[in-house]
């Protein structure tokens, strides 16, 4: 519930239910997490790490990796 207006406020989705490539901020270099998460997963799967990534496309390696690696699962 609002507290102003005791209304119950409508879900809008976070970060992580938006699709990468609607994300505004997607175009810029992944961050210093993604990168550190990506490097361990990428590792775990034996694959090779891309430090170049912008945030919308370290998302979706991560997504994959993590499906590859059974994390996140």
């Amino acid at each position: 519930m609002d507290k102003i207006t005791d209304t119950p406020k409508q879900d809008a989705p976070g970060n992580a239910d938006k699709d990468p490539e609607n994300w505004t901020t997607g175009d810029e270099p992944m961050t210093g997490a993604q990168a550190s998460y990506l490097k361990t997963l990428s590792e775990e799967a034996g694959e090779e790490f891309d430090p170049g990534l912008t945030k919308a496309d370290a998302s979706k390696r991560i997504d994959a990796l993590q499906q590859k690696t059974g994390r996140g699962a």
